[in-house]
């Protein structure tokens, strides 16, 4: 029987599979958007939610727990003060899966992207937006 076997193991050992969500997360809160196999992205879905989850809450008891998997006080900053104020209107579904509709040449895996479902606005907008206000004044 396959009682208690729900976790895709992706060929990795214990360790190295959480290993690498760690990093995946670290890398989806620093750049929001990450490109990676939809395998890895479905796996890493589930645990980037329930950290938004906790950061809207923003305590110190949750800040604790988001450091659990993301081992960096500078990036718990950024998802608690930049990125969870974002979602403070859903109730869920902060992050999204995207298939990119290609295989990776190497071992033709599908490709996909994982990205918050509200994105910070481009710099290059909000400069742009100042520059006009300093020209107006």
């Amino acid at each position: 029987m396959r009682h208690g076997r729900k976790v895709k193991k992706l060929g990795r050992t214990k360790s190295h599979r959480e290993a690498m969500i760690k990093n995946m997360i670290r890398s989806l809160i620093t750049y929001e958007r990450i490109k990676t196999t939809i395998a890895k992205a479905k796996l890493v879905k589930p645990y980037m939610e329930r950290l938004v989850r906790y950061a809207l809450e923003n305590t110190v008891a949750k800040k604790r727990l988001i450091n659990r998997w993301v081992c960096d006080h500078g990036l718990v900053k950024k998802l608690c003060d930049e990125i969870a104020p974002r979602f403070t209107n859903h109730q869920g579904g902060y992050t999204r899966v995207l298939k990119l509709g290609y295989h990776r040449p190497g071992d033709n895996a599908e490709m996909a992207l994982l990205e918050f479902v509200v994105r910070a606005p481009k710099k290059e907008e909000s400069k742009g937006k100042a520059e006009k206000s300093e020209k107006k004044k």
